[in-house]
């Protein structure tokens, strides 16, 4: 019975993952999951920073991205349906007096920006968030922005071919207000060395 009860949850929670990256190909979103056959090239034209570029205290600034009523309503009818994300009239009714974006729009919109900023050589995988808020809501006609900084680099113990950044993520508004702050952690490959390399560091012997 336990067995099967999981089955069921590893299904749904594959079945969300393909409906979210179906929807963000659609709306021009980024996410580390996607399979770059599904959305074409990733990002084109930007430089891939691989675990070795990175050092603590860079600080990265991402282009903006557009908020629209379309795309608020259409994310919020698929992962977030409540009134307050689906109709204008109804969410002025509301302590927020008109239409927001969910809570993990913003998140999904921060990451497109995150990921097209970084360009992660390879992509990152993420290894979990400590911390997500949102102190301002999201209305449509807002402009967002990512400021990343990287705030520990450290090799994979498990894994030479890796390193692990921790990362924190602001996310404002065209009026500088912050809608989203968020502290995580992702794996991020290192540049390949070659053998007479890995040699040496090996074995500690001079070339």
């Amino acid at each position: 019975m336990f067995l099967d009860f999981g089955n069921r949850l590893n299904l749904e929670a594959q079945t969300f993952r393909i409906e979210l990256g179906r929807w963000m190909c659609r709306c021009n979103l980024s996410y580390e999951l996607l399979n770059a056959n599904e959305c074409g090239s990733r990002i084109g034209g930007m430089k891939e920073h691989y675990f070795d570029d990175l050092k603590v205290g860079d600080r990265f600034k991402s282009e903006t991205q557009n908020v629209t009523e379309k795309q608020l309503i259409e994310f919020a009818h698929k992962f977030d349906p409540q009134m307050f994300h689906l109709s204008r009239k109804a969410a002025e009714r509301t302590i927020f007096k008109g239409l927001i974006a969910s809570g993990w729009h913003t998140a999904a919109m921060t990451m497109r920006l995150f990921v097209r900023t970084l360009n992660f050589a390879e992509g990152a995988i993420g290894l979990g968030v400590d911390e997500l808020r949102w102190p301002n809501v999201v209305r449509p006609g807002d402009v967002l922005t990512v400021e990343t900084e990287i705030v520990d680099v450290r090799p994979s113990r498990s894994r030479p071919n890796y390193g692990i950044i921790r990362l924190r993520n602001v996310t404002t508004n065209q009026r500088g207000e912050v809608v989203q702050t968020m502290l995580a952690s992702a794996m991020v490959p290192r540049r390949l060395k070659d053998n007479r390399t890995t040699d040496t560091l090996t074995t500690g012997q001079a070339i």
